[in-house]
């Protein structure tokens, strides 16, 4: 009977020693694993980036890159179609600086990617392509509106990446391309809401419901090359491309008219008023010879 209770003992008491050794082993084994392991966002900052003469080149950097490449690509015949049949002139106008700055900015990206020895795509991606079928689909005013939120919603997002990108980049051409994606982005996003057509609060609802976009994959080389041959887009292949955007950018609206365009009664409540010793002195030196 004793041998009994003290076997019992023993098997209640190895299970509680085996229950608290697991409890230790779940709680350092996080520690463990978390401290020694790679992969981290410094660990993949370095695993990814290139040397290059102008810095360093990081995965973030050729992404952008192949981006503002890929933009072009889908944007330009987009502002062209834009121009032939925008049923209104601030339609057409937004197609405008589309062609225009999207010229200017191709030229400047094959011209990076050039120098950097990258390679970059040549045709729009599929979900660019579904946005030119939509389009190509509507017309009339319909047309306009699609214009508007398709573009206005695409640049939006592009703007965030432009910023990221000029904030951490550590490649000097990389850093200058982003400020020239900057002003066209944001010239583009200003005329397309100028069109009075662009859904704000679509625009915000998909913001705060959209979950992080996918990595998109440069097809990058393993190293810059010596003399790398510079894509040729397939469509649309401008002519001349412009050194620099032709367009300027509308006035500030808090910019104050000019000083004649204002009221007579307004000038004169700017002007001080002078005092009655002022006056008299004014009438007396007018009295002298």
């Amino acid at each position: 009977m004793r041998s009994i209770n003290s076997r019992r003992l023993f098997s209640g008491t190895g299970l509680i020693v085996t229950g608290l050794a697991a409890t230790l082993v779940a709680l350092v084994f996080p520690i463990w694993s978390y401290s020694d392991r790679s992969g981290t966002g410094v660990d993949t900052l370095n695993a990814q980036t290139l040397s290059t003469r102008y810095g360093p080149l990081s995965a973030l950097d050729r992404e952008f890159v192949t981006k503002v490449r890929l933009a072009g690509l889908w944007e330009l015949p987009a502002g062209q179609q834009a121009e032939e049949r925008g049923t209104t002139q601030a339609v057409k106008t937004a197609g405008k600086h589309l062609v225009e700055g999207h010229t200017f900015l191709d030229e400047r990206v094959r011209e990076v990617a050039s120098q950097l020895g990258l390679q970059l795509p040549n045709q729009p991606n599929e979900q660019q392509q579904a946005w030119l079928g939509t389009l190509s689909a509507a017309q009339g005013e319909e047309y306009d509106v699609q214009f508007a939120n398709i573009l206005r919603k695409a640049h939006g997002k592009v703007f965030g990446l432009v910023a990221q990108v000029r904030a951490s980049t550590r490649n000097s051409l990389v850093r200058r391309l982003a400020d020239d994606a900057n002003t066209t982005v944001l010239d583009h996003i200003t005329v397309l809401e100028a069109t009075g057509l662009v859904d704000f609060d679509a625009l915000a609802l998909d913001a705060a419901t959209a979950s992080p976009p996918p990595l998109t994959n440069s097809p990058a080389p393993p190293g810059p090359t010596d003399s790398p041959s510079p894509p040729v887009p397939v469509s649309p292949s401008p002519a001349a491309p412009s050194p620099s955007p032709t367009y300027t950018l509308p006035p500030p609206a808090t910019s104050r008219p000019p000083e004649d365009d204002e009221p007579k009664e307004t000038k004169e409540a700017k002007e001080p008023k002078k005092s009655e010793a002022s006056k008299d002195e004014d009438k007396s030196e007018n009295k002298k010879p």
